[in-house]
């Protein structure tokens, strides 16, 4: 037999000193209850009041809605001041009461909102810069101190994760590396044709196709691809490696991490980088024959001849140069920002993301410092 809820309530009666607060009615969860914080609202600043009962004759039934309502009247009370008596709830609410309130609430546990000045951000960004570049400054300088070592045939390593890492960023790279530059010769190739076609100098978008990947794009799109792909797996590679202590138990049986860890890493990508470049130059260019041939009267040995005829070694040598030094650059970032990493599973997705991130800003300043080196010197 359904039995119908009685209406709940709350009234406030003030008698000089004391606050009496009436309980009426059924708290259930699906029970319409009233507005606290009008209730709340009769207390004033609580400067004139000194104690707070509590009258459950009319109280009916009663589950969690009521306790989540009495603990927000019970803490807005203690906050003004006021005294709570309890005594006169049901003993089950007390009893709950006294679990809530036995161990306080652990401070900086409620999120707050601080607000912070302008001064004191880019203070804090200036500060977090500065570290940064120290960290590098001191990785770059272990990494060449084990680069030395591994001239002179001192460096300690395994061979075989020398190999492994060259599988990894090299072969098992070439899927993503054929899609990108081919799609990327493409671009180029539509690109260069709304105006050369104005001219009727369709021929010449094997110049253009050609040139650009060699030179610039084919290096370029081969970091940003290694960076997200390769960099990114260093440094949670590493980074996981810290999370459960596997480097600070290396350093305890007397391996250089850098040398142990780093060093293949670095190698490899070194190795492996200008080849990458010189087969995305290769789909570059195939990719822009693909829309030369198919859409513009260019025969394909047309098209290979002047490939031929604008690419000279020295192209390809810019390009290469310019792949060997992003190589660098990524497997720095990415075995910097692993070395870096807490001791959480939630700092491990941080250095991952920031050895993107840091590879990519590499990759673009490097570019542009270079291109403007080659410019003034003519190359």
């Amino acid at each position: 037999m359904a039995v119908d809820n009685r209406p709940s309530n709350i009234t406030v009666n003030c008698k000089a000193h004391l606050l009496e607060v009436d309980i009426i009615g059924d708290w259930l969860l699906d029970s319409q209850i009233p507005d606290l914080d009008l209730i709340l609202a009769q207390f004033g600043d609580g400067t004139q009041f000194k104690k707070l009962v509590f009258s459950t004759e009319s109280l009916g039934r009663w589950d969690s809605l009521l306790m989540t309502e009495l603990i927000k009247l019970i803490s807005y009370s203690e906050e003004k001041g006021i005294s709570v008596d309890t005594k006169t709830l049901p003993s089950g609410i007390q009893g709950l009461l006294g679990l809530v309130f036995a161990v306080p609430e652990r401070a900086g546990v409620r999120r707050q909102s601080i607000h912070i000045s302008w001064l004191e951000i880019v203070g804090n960004s200036g500060l977090r810069l500065q570290s940064d570049v120290n960290a590098l400054i001191v990785f770059i300088g272990n990494l060449t101190l084990s680069v030395f070592a591994f001239f002179r045939g001192k460096a300690h390593f395994r061979w075989v994760d020398l190999w492994r890492n060259v599988q990894d960023c090299g072969p098992s790279a070439l899927p993503i590396i054929t899609l990108i530059s081919l799609l990327v010769g493409l671009i180029l190739a539509f690109v260069g044709s709304v105006q050369l076609s104005l001219f009727g100098a369709q021929l010449y978008i094997a110049d253009l196709v050609g040139l650009g990947m060699s030179r610039e794009m084919g290096g370029l799109m081969t970091a940003v691809i290694m960076s997200g792909r390769t960099g990114a797996a260093y440094a949670a590679q590493l980074g996981t490696m810290q999370v459960n202590n596997e480097i600070d138990a290396l350093e305890t049986m007397g391996f250089d991490p850098m040398e142990f860890l780093v060093l293949p890493r670095v190698l490899a990508l070194i190795f492996v980088m200008p080849l990458l470049c010189l087969y995305a130059d290769l789909m570059g260019i195939i990719g822009g024959a693909l829309v030369t041939v198919n859409f513009f009267e260019v025969s394909l040995v047309e098209y290979i001849n002047r490939t031929i005829n604008a690419i000279h070694m020295l192209d390809l040598s810019v390009g290469v140069f310019k792949c060997a030094v992003f190589g660098v650059l990524i497997a720095l970032s990415g075995c910097m920002r692993g070395m870096q990493c807490g001791r959480s599973a939630s700092e491990v997705g941080d250095a991952t993301t920031s050895a993107v991130v840091t590879g990519i800003v590499f990759i673009v300043i490097a570019d542009s410092l270079m291109t403007i080196i080659c410019n003034r010197l003519g190359i």
